[in-house]
């Protein structure tokens, strides 16, 4: 058993875990930080952070196979997968040392094993002691005032086409693939999936998206997914909307996979399953408290993160709201704050930046047109092409189908969302963050002077064009 009485314990150390520790440090708590696996977890190691790193490599495949076209021969060029995934595991090995030296500065103790919260018992009245379970089979007891679940989540597959880490991939297998296949077919058109197939398709991978509902993307809008798809196409891509697979539909042989996909016979060399994430939940001793979880097995937290047992809380995948890093990491953040009687802001989840790292790049925030009506709002969109803007034309004279489109509450005069599609939107999308926290007005952003020129002059463009003072467009 610990020595010492912590304020707080965290079992998870990925994003939201230890961005949560450095929290609690900076309020003087003592911390413990529990992880069996490496710090910085699913978004370091298996998601963003090396997903990102093969997007960028795929960015300078694509720069290089149009070189020409901005007036540079480039001859013999040649894809090298072997240095692709060499750069991705020193990216993460970098991240890594830096997320190891920030827990060391804040004099956070880390336990590295597998953590389950007890009941009470003799060395504590209320739930919450962490027993720790080492690989050598010994344990610790930790006892602790607070607890904050950050356990995170696991790819879900199919109960008809299970993984098996060869030739069925979940969406961590293929970033360890040792060489590219010739085929790959993808189950499931969001983010993650396109993701994927956008880089794929860039790395010369002949790429098939399979998609069960109408269309892909749709958590996003109908003209960005429709836009997007429109893009991957003329790139390449296959698609298969409005398409459910059943057993029967897939045969695997030594070498392949066949796909019935309605109409279609497709013939592959591995299958990505990219479907969605189960929370972690299982087998962490929430039966030992009085949490409740939801039916896919999330857990139940009010707007400051806590549960039912007031001094446990829980942030980041495991709470099944938006499985996004930066949200994940504000959300441990409240929880902290509000533990230690800090008074944080409850999360706002409708001005929370959306990205997606295709090519082109996705972002958006708050409610695009359709769910604005959905919800019975007045609502209007303004839309400006990125073709208006000079620095989007340098960036790609080619593709120019992009846009940024903002939808306004009329009896309010608000805004309730924005979307874009376009060269490096996931980066703009953080001045419209910015606006959205400081309940910004579209006025406001369209006299605020905009470098020229810059791909951010389109926000600029779109707030003049709501007040019918558009210079461009």
């Amino acid at each position: 058993m610990s020595e010492e009485k912590y304020d707080l314990v965290i079992l998870g150390g990925g994003t939201a875990g230890y961005v949560s520790a450095i929290r609690a440090s900076q309020l003087g708590k003592k911390v413990a930080l529990v992880e069996n696996k490496l710090l910085g977890g699913t978004c370091l190691h298996k998601g963003c952070i090396p997903t990102k790193a093969l997007l960028k490599s795929a960015e300078v495949m694509d720069t290089i196979k149009h070189a020409s076209e901005f007036g540079v021969d480039v001859d013999n060029f040649a894809l090298n997968f072997d240095n692709i995934q060499q750069r991705k595991k020193d990216v993460v090995n970098q991240m890594h040392n830096g997320v190891n030296h920030l827990i060391k500065n804040n004099k956070i103790d880390v336990f590295n094993g597998t953590g389950r919260i007890l009941g009470p018992s003799i060395f504590s009245p209320q739930s919450g002691t962490i027993s720790v379970e080492y690989e050598d089979g010994e344990s610790d007891l930790i006892p602790n005032s607070n607890v904050l679940i950050c356990t995170g989540s696991d790819p879900i597959s199919l109960p008809f086409l299970p993984f098996d880490h060869t030739t069925i991939l979940s969406s961590s297998d293929i970033l360890e693939l040792d060489q590219l296949p010739d085929s790959l077919a993808i189950i499931g058109g969001g983010v993650i999936g396109l993701e994927f197939a956008s880089l794929m398709n860039d790395f010369g991978v002949e790429v098939s998206v399979i998609e069960a509902g109408e269309r892909i993307l749709p958590t996003e809008s109908k003209n960005i997914a429709n836009t997007l798809k429109s893009e991957l196409t003329n790139r390449g891509v296959k698609f298969y909307e409005n398409t459910q697979l059943a057993e029967e539909h897939i045969k695997i042989d030594r070498n392949s996979i066949t796909i019935q996909a309605n109409d279609s016979v497709l013939t592959v060399e591995k299958v990505l399953v990219s479907i969605g994430r189960k929370p972690r939940t299982e087998d962490i001793g929430l039966n030992n408290t009085k949490i409740k979880t939801t039916d896919t097995g999330h857990i139940i937290v009010n707007e400051h993160q806590q549960t039912d047992d007031k001094h446990i809380y829980a942030a980041g995948d495991c709470i099944g709201k938006l499985q996004l890093a930066h949200v994940g990491s504000k959300e441990g953040m409240i929880a902290v704050d509000h533990m230690y009687d800090h008074y944080p802001l409850p999360i706002d989840y409708n001005k929370m930046p959306r990205c997606v790292y295709t090519q082109p790049e996705v972002a958006s925030i708050g409610l695009n047109i359709d769910e604005a009506k959905q919800q019975g709002y007045k609502a209007r969109a303004f839309k400006v092409p990125f073709k208006a803007i000079g620095k989007a034309v340098i960036e790609d004279t080619n593709n120019q189908n992009g846009f940024c489109e903002i939808v306004i509450d009329q009896n309010e005069e608000n805004v309730l969302g924005l979307n874009m599609i376009g060269p490096h939107v996931t980066e703009l999308i953080n001045e419209v963050s910015l606006l959205q926290f400081m309940n910004g007005s579209t006025l406001e952003l369209g006299l605020t002077t905009h470098a020229h020129p810059s791909l951010s002059e389109v926000l600029m463009e779109l707030g003049l064009k709501v007040e019918n003072r558009s210079i461009h467009v």
